[in-house]
C-alpha cells in the first residue's frame, strides 16, 4: 500500500493538509493489523460502556471508588474515540488525508484525556490510602462535592496544560513535507514538519510530560509506600492479603498507563537506531491496551461489579 500525496491540496504553509501514514514499513499488512486494533477496540467500548451503565443502575455502587471508576472509564472510551476511528480509516480505506485544524482538535483531545487519566488514576491512588490507611473516616472525608471537585481539577488541569500544544503548533509553517509518519497527530510528529525554531515546543512538550507524569506517578509511589506501611502493621496474614487485594486491580491499571507511555516518550526521543514501526506500534500501545484491560481488570477483581454483570447476563438468558 503506498502513500500517494498531492500537495497542491496543501499550497498554504499556515494551513496545511496532512497525511498519516499508518504505521511505516507495514503499510502492506495494514488491513491484517486492522484485526486486532477493530478487536481491541470493540472490546475497549463494550467494557467501558458496561462499566458506566453497571455504576450508573446499581444504588449499591454509588461510592467513591466507583465513581472515580467511572471516570476512569469515560477517559478511556473518550481517547478511543479520539483516535482509533482514524486509524482505522487508514487501514481500511487508506484514508491518510487529515486538514490542519481536524489535526489539532485531535491533539488536543488525545493529550488532554491522557492527562486526565493520569489524574483519575492519581485520584484512585488517593482514595486507596483513604479506604487502607483511614477507613473509620473513608465516608467522610471522600465525600461526592470532594469527588466532583476533584473531577473538575483533574479536567481543567488537563485542558490548559495541552492548550498551548496546539496554539504554538497553528503559529507555525509547515513549508516542506507535510506527510506525518503515524496513525494519528501526535505532537512531537506534528512539531517535526515545522519549517520553523521548534525550540520552545521541544521543551513544553518535554515539560508537561515531567510535570504530569513526573509528578503524578512521585504522588501514586507516596500514597502506596503509606498503604504498605500500613498493611505491613496489621496483625495477621489475612487482614494483609485483604487490604492488598483492595489495591490490585488499581496497580494493574497504573501499569497499563505509565509503562506503555513512558516506554514510548523514551523511545520517541533517543531510540533514533529502532525501527519506526516499533515505535508507532508501542504509541498506540498506550491507547489501545489501558481502555481494553481497565474493565475487564476490574470487573474480574471487583465482586460487585462481577456479581452485577453475570445478573444482567443471567436476566438475558431467562
Amino acid at each position: 500500500m503506498l502513500l500517494h500525496v498531492n500537495f497542491s491540496a496543501s499550497s498554504n504553509p499556515t494551513a496545511p493538509v496532512f497525511f498519516l501514514t499508518g504505521i511505516p514499513g507495514l503499510e502492506a499488512m495494514h488491513r491484517w493489523i486492522s484485526i486486532p486494533f477493530g478487536t481491541v477496540f470493540a472490546i475497549a467500548l463494550l467494557g467501558n460502556s458496561t462499566l458506566l451503565y453497571v455504576i450508573k443502575t446499581e444504588p449499591s455502587l454509588h461510592k467513591p471508588m466507583f465513581y472515580f471508576l467511572s471516570m476512569l472509564a469515560l477517559t478511556d472510551l473518550v481517547l478511543s474515540l479520539t483516535t482509533v476511528p482514524k486509524i482505522l480509516s487508514i487501514f481500511w480505506f487508506n484514508a491518510q488525508e487529515i486538514t490542519f485544524k481536524a489535526c489539532l482538535v485531535q491533539m488536543f483531545f488525545l493529550h488532554s484525556f491522557a492527562t486526565m487519566e493520569s489524574a483519575v488514576l492519581l485520584a484512585m491512588a488517593f482514595d486507596r490510602y483513604v479506604a487502607v490507611c483511614n477507613p473509620l473516616r473513608y465516608s467522610s472525608i471522600l465525600t461526592n462535592s470532594l469527588i466532583a471537585k476533584i473531577g473538575l481539577l483533574a479536567l481543567v488541569r488537563a485542558s490548559s496544560l495541552i492548550l498551548p500544544m496546539p496554539l504554538l503548533l497553528h503559529r507555525l509553517p509547515y513549508c516542506h513535507s507535510h506527510v506525518i509518519s503515524h496513525c494519528y497527530c501526535e505532537h512531537m510528529a506534528v512539531v517535526k514538519l515545522a519549517c520553523a525554531d521548534t525550540r520552545f515546543n521541544n521543551i513544553y512538550g518535554i515539560f508537561v510530560l515531567i510535570f504530569i507524569v513526573g509528578l503524578d506517578m512521585l504522588c501514586i509511589g507516596h500514597s502506596y509506600l503509606m498503604i504498605l506501611r500500613t498493611v505491613l502493621s496489621l496483625a495477621t496474614r489475612e487482614e494483609r492479603l485483604k487490604a492488598l487485594g483492595t489495591c490490585l486491580a488499581h496497580i494493574c491499571a497504573i501499569l497499563f498507563f505509565y509503562i506503555p507511555v513512558v516506554l514510548s516518550s523514551v523511545i520517541h526521543r533517543f531510540g533514533h537506531h529502532i525501527a519506526p514501526h516499533v515505535h508507532i506500534l508501542m504509541a498506540n500501545l498506550y491507547l489501545l491496551f489501558p481502555p481494553m484491560m481497565n474493565p475487564i481488570v476490574y470487573g474480574v477483581k471487583t465482586k460487585e461489579i462481577r456479581e452485577r454483570v453475570l445478573t444482567a447476563f443471567s436476566r438475558k438468558r431467562l
